[in-house]
This record gives C-alpha cells, structure tokens and sequence, in this order.
C-alpha cells in the first residue's frame, strides 16, 4: 500500500500547492493508518495548523481487520477535531482489493481531489473564524 498512499500523499500536496501555495505545508510518515491519529496529537502539542490531513490506503486481507483499522482511525481522528477544535480530513481509503484502491487513488474516482478541497475549504472556515473571534 506504500506506492498508493505515495501517490495518494502527491495528489493531495500538488492541488493544495496549486490553490495558492500555504503559508505551510507538513507532512510526515507513520506505519500505518492506525497510528494517524496519534502522529495528528503529537503534531497539536507541538505546532498550530489550519487543518490536519490523515492520509492512507486501507486494502482487505483475508480477515475483516481493514475495517477495524479504518473505523478506529476515522473515529479517534473525529474525536481529536472536536476537541481541539481543528478540523481534520479523514484521507483513509478502504478497499476490498489493490484494484479498487488503484481507481480511487490515481484512477477516476479521484478522492485525492476530494481531500484537498475539503482541507482547503475547511482551513479557509477556520481561518474566517479565528479571525472574526479576535
């Protein structure tokens, strides 16, 4: 799932570059879509962001456990948002198989489109907001 979720991880980085280059852009690696949400809260306690972005490629394996993974990581990454009040995409794709995966990540249904406008959209509301509280 490392070539998806590179392709993925390039998709999402160009088309927020080319809505007008952020003030700034971060990226990091973790093992696995289970630990996104726990690399989001140690990124929270060191820095402040417009928006957070958990990318990953979930593919099923002869047991159910790609569900698992992506229901806990979707789930902890909501938890997060509302607590510290950030909003955060859920950039995991899930999968019965690499073919699948292949379509949503570089094929034509293009969820890389998808996240980055959403993280674009809901950067810009926070930013609206924190502006108007101040």
């Amino acid at each position: 799932n490392g070539e998806l979720t590179d392709a993925l991880l390039a998709r999402v980085t160009t088309l927020i570059e080319d809505a007008g280059p952020p003030e700034r852009l971060v990226g990091d690696r973790v093992p696995g879509s289970h630990e996104v949400p726990v690399a989001m809260t140690l990124m929270l306690e060191s820095d402040s962001f417009d928006c957070l972005v958990g990318l990953g490629v979930v593919i099923k394996g002869a047991t159910s456990h790609h569900h698992l993974v992506a229901e806990n990581a979707g789930s902890a990454m909501q938890q997060l948002a509302m607590e510290r009040a950030i909003p955060i995409i859920n950039g995991i794709i899930v999968t019965d198989d690499p073919d699948e995966a292949r379509e949503r990540v570089t094929g034509p249904i293009d969820r890389g489109r998808e996240f980055a406008e959403a993280a674009l959209h809901m950067a810009a509301l926070k930013r609206k907001w924190k502006k108007n509280s101040n």
